[in-house]
């Protein structure tokens, strides 16, 4: 499987000729390796309904075909923008791809749209993690999330093999706290994601790589465009 790292918390999964995306925050990204007339992706998984998450979802979704999955309120909001083919799961469910498995857990931030000439917030449901299991290996894409202790939970009952932690503080988690959530989810390698973009969730990755391993955990940092092969 090669993983791909696009910025943000966007990641590319592709294998055997199918890929997917998830969180295909592009344009408006000055860290973003690839424009969304780059992306060609069967599936557009999403976290949460946060312009930094969503991104060019619609823009890519329309111009590919690739099938948008996020919970009900995410799916109707982007089918309401003319997204065709779209899935409403949620928290605790798992939807087979077709080549692979997506389960949403929980995390712990908010979820909400800015429509900025009207003035308004969209409620878009609960902020989800994903777990996808995919040709022997399973991946956790937190989404955006404070430290919370079911953590232990996840751990113990999915064997991830890379966790993808938001470390970025202010709107998630900051490296303590992530560097617990990567030993609570007992995570065999961990990238760390959301941090940089914008001045306020300015970290040091590479440090933070550094307290993984000393606690027994392969922490690898991605450059926006970079990728790893599991």
């Amino acid at each position: 499987m090669i993983v791909t790292f696009l910025g943000h918390a966007c990641v590319k999964l592709e294998q055997d000729g199918h890929s997917l995306i998830i969180d295909p925050f592009l344009t408006g990204n000055s860290l973003a390796a690839a424009s969304p007339s780059d992306i060609e992706a069967e599936h557009i998984l999403l976290t949460h309904g946060h312009g930094d998450h969503v991104g060019d979802t619609v823009a890519i979704a329309k111009r590919t075909g690739a099938q948008v999955v996020g919970t009900p309120e995410l799916a109707a909001f982007l089918g309401w923008q003319g997204v065709e083919n779209t899935v409403g799961m949620n928290i605790g469910g798992t939807y087979d791809l077709g080549y692979a498995k997506v389960k949403m857990v929980q995390a712990f931030h908010s979820s909400g749209y800015t429509l900025q000439d009207e003035q308004q917030i969209v409620y878009l449901g609960m902020p989800t993690g994903l777990i996808i299991t995919w040709g022997g290996h399973t991946i956790l894409h937190a989404g955006d999330t404070g430290l919370f202790g079911d953590m232990k939970m996840i751990g113990d009952r999915h064997p991830i093999d890379l966790a993808f932690l938001p470390i970025g503080d202010y709107f998630t988690m900051g490296p303590e706290d992530a560097l617990t959530a990567a030993e609570w989810l007992q995570a065999k390698q961990v990238v760390p994601v959301h941090y940089n973009t914008f001045s306020p969730i300015r970290q040091d990755a590479e440090a933070y790589a550094k307290t993984l391993g000393e606690k027994g955990i392969k922490g690898t940092v991605l450059k926006p465009g970079e990728r790893l092969e599991l």
